[in-house]
Formats: structure tokens, C-alpha cells, sequence
């Protein structure tokens, strides 16, 4: 049953951010919600029954992630990721924004300057500045209709700075960089003296004729200067579960980072958090299979359907994950009466292009189609009457 993404199920109510927090940032909660990214399938049948034998016994009391859940993850690293790991090399985190959090407090100070490409994921923007750090933005070039880094741009701001926040894949845009464009990141962050974090969270989405390449194995540069982080919260759909994975190979970055972590007591999972990410790992690879054929079919619907009833649409096609990322400028359209549309006219909660980076992207908007094709479809339609 868990198989069929055509079933719609009812979230509301169950403190969904999706819809239950809808009114916060919409005004309004009767809106059709294609803005957060998690997927609207059920979890997999393999990790729902290990929950609840887990909750078969009546004690749930402090918990850790023992050698099975480090063998899953490892297992997972390698066979999916090429990564090599040993087990003191990884360590759990409740989540890839909280973990990027974790690297700004133990690698920067107040002032230090931090590098992101944009458009980008918003918390990537929004931590950096609550933390009082420099927020230095390299706006990512539109190539052959999917996004390229602009390098000599990314060095200007790579100097002096103290961190580079690399979204691989990308998100919002879904590119998936090749090995060679990781390979002259690394080289000049290398130059320049730069940490890495690498979020690879839409990592296992990587879409038909496509291939992720975790950037620590590009180049001994990439491996020493790099902190990784995965999930299979998007890949599963279990972010509520807060799990997440640090792998470091770099012995003293591994040291300065897991001594903050684990000082503060700022990484001690759930009971669920491990069980739920084991048995993902272990046994969740068909499941994804199935998943990804659904999405890249959503995908292509999608597409097609905005080319052929809307061509001014520019819509970049992802190579992986579950989102969209469409820019309506050519419509002529103020930004303020796009959104107006989307809210009010087409009852469509979309993520708001701006807030991946500013005025820059005023046209732009996320779409997630990470549902069933029937909600999907009523998605598309209702935008296409509020625009024609």
C-alpha cells in the first residue's frame, strides 16, 4: 500500500509545517501546499514496522546509535556514495541545518565571512547572518537552462573568507554538479584556505541519466578540507525524525567539530531518529527505486504541461530531488502580483523566490511536486488560470 503515490492522505492536523503552519507565512490555511520540501507519500512499510516494533517494548529511556545503525550508515556511504568511511569518522546530527549551525559556532567567529551560492536553500542565507557572520553571496549563472557556477565571481569571495555552504545537489535549481566542477571547487578553496560543508541531503534523488558525486571523494583537497552531511529524511520522507549524518575524514577538523558537538551535548539522537535512518539504510533501496521512477514522471508532467499551456514559463529541469524552480518574468508581472495570484486567485502555496536570495530572483518561484499526480495536476491547472 505504501507504494501506491497516487493515494492522497490527509495531513492536516498531525502539526504538519505544510499545512498546519500554512496561515503563518501564506495568510491564509486553505491554500493547495506545494512549498515545503517534504514529500506527501507515505514512509516506507520497512521503516513503519520497525518503529513499531521498537514500540513494542514499554520503555523508551536514553538511547545511541549503536553498531547497527553505523553499520547501515556506512553500508549506505559506500555502496550509494563511494565513500569510504570508518566508523569514528561519522557521527549522528538532528539535522543538516542544524548541523551547518554546529560548523559556524566551532569553525568561525563573529565577523568571519562565510560564502554561499545563490539562489540557495534560505537557511544557508538566514544562519550566517544570525550568527553574525559576513554573508558573501556568488550568484550562480544560468547556462544551457540549468545552473553553473561562476568562478571567478565564487574566488573573489572565496578570498579571505572562512567557510564555503556548497549545495550538491543544488537546491532550488536541482543541479547536480559533475566530479570536474567539484574538482575546481576544491582546488580553490584549497588555494584559499576554505572549509567546505557539503549538503548532500537531495543526494539519493539523483534522477534518471544522472549521477551525484559526493565532493570529499574528487580530490585529496576536497577530502581534507570537507565536512559532509546526508539524510535520508528527503529521500524517505522522515524529517520529522531529525537524523541526519557528519562524515569528516580530516582528523583535527573531525576533532575541533565532534569535541563542539559533543561538549555542548548538542548531537544525542532520538530512539526513532536511529531506528527510523537504519532501517532506511538497510532495507529502503527498492522503495527508492519505485520513488524516484514517480518523481522523474511528476517531473516530465510538470514540464510538459507548463511549455505547452504557458511557454513563457521558464522552468529549469532538475536532475535531482523533487522541486522546481520557475521564473515567471517574461509574464511582465510584478513580483508582489505574481505572489498575490499564487495566494489568492490560484490558492497556491509556493516557496517565494526572493527568500533564495533577494531581489535577484523577483519572478521566481519553488515548486514542489513531491505529491500524488492528481494534486499535482491541480497544482498546474490552478496557476495556469490565474495567469491567463
Amino acid at each position: 500500500m505504501h507504494e501506491n503515490f497516487d493515494h492522497i492522505w490527509n495531513r492536516k492536523g498531525t502539526s504538519c509545517v505544510k499545512h498546519d503552519m500554512m496561515e503563518r507565512d501564506f495568510g491564509r490555511n486553505d491554500l493547495l501546499p506545494m512549498w515545503v520540501a517534504d514529500m506527501d507519500f507515505a514512509v516506507p512499510d520497512c521503516i513503519l514496522d520497525d518503529l513499531r516494533r521498537r514500540l513494542e517494548h514499554p520503555i523508551l529511556g536514553y538511547t545511541f546509535g549503536g553498531e547497527s545503525y553505523k553499520e547501515a550508515v556506512l553500508q549506505w556511504l559506500e555502496t550509494r556514495h563511494a565513500i569510504r568511511a570508518m566508523a569514528e569518522e561519522i557521527h549522528y546530527i538532528p539535522g543538516i541545518v542544524a548541523g551547518i549551525a554546529f560548523c559556524l559556532q566551532a569553525l568561525t567567529r563573529e565577523g568571519e565571512a562565510v560564502v554561499v551560492t545563490t539562489p540557495i536553500y534560505p537557511p544557508f542565507l538566514n544562519l550566517p547572518r544570525h550568527g553574525h557572520r559576513e554573508l558573501r553571496c556568488s550568484p550562480l549563472r544560468v547556462r544551457n537552462g540549468r545552473f553553473a557556477i561562476d568562478f571567478d565571481d565564487l574566488e573573489k569571495r572565496l578570498q579571505g573568507a572562512r567557510l564555503l555552504i556548497l549545495s550538491n545537489p543544488h537546491n532550488p535549481g536541482g543541479t547536480v554538479w559533475e566530479a570536474d566542477i567539484l574538482r575546481q571547487i576544491a582546488d580553490l578553496c584549497d588555494r584559499h584556505k576554505i572549509t567546505v560543508i557539503s549538503d548532500e541531503i537531495h543526494a539519493d534523488l539523483t534522477l534518471q541519466g544522472f549521477h551525484h558525486t559526493s565532493y570529499v571523494t574528487v580530490s585529496e583537497k576536497a577530502r581534507n578540507h570537507s565536512i559532509t552531511f546526508i539524510a535520508p529524511s528527503k529521500t524517505f520522507n522522515i524529517a520529522g525524525l531529525s537524523s541526519s549524518v557528519a562524515y569528516i575524514p580530516n582528523p583535527q577538523l573531525r576533532k575541533t567539530f565532534f569535541d563542539y558537538i559533543d561538549g555542548y551535548e548538542l548531537a544525542n539522537g532520538n530512539i526513532f531518529a536511529y531506528i527510523g535512518a537504519e532501517s532506511a539504510f538497510r532495507h529502503g533501496g527498492p522503495w527508492l527505486a519505485s520513488l524516484q521512477k514517480y518523481l522523474q514522471e511528476n517531473i516530465d508532467h510538470a514540464i510538459e504541461y507548463l511549455h505547452r499551456e504557458l511557454p513563457a514559463v521558464n522552468v529549469m529541469r532538475p536532475e535531482a530531488s523533487f522541486l522546481l524552480w520557475m521564473d515567471f518574468s517574461a509574464l511582465g508581472l510584478p513580483h508582489a502580483e505574481l505572489r498575490r495570484r499564487f495566494i489568492h486567485n490560484a490558492q497556491v502555496a509556493l516557496n517565494d523566490g526572493t527568500a533564495f536570495g533577494g531581489t535577484a530572483y523577483e519572478g521566481c518561484f519553488r515548486m514542489n511536486v513531491g505529491c500524488p499526480r492528481s494534486l499535482l495536476d491541480e497544482g498546474l491547472q490552478r496557476i495556469i488560470r490565474c495567469l491567463l
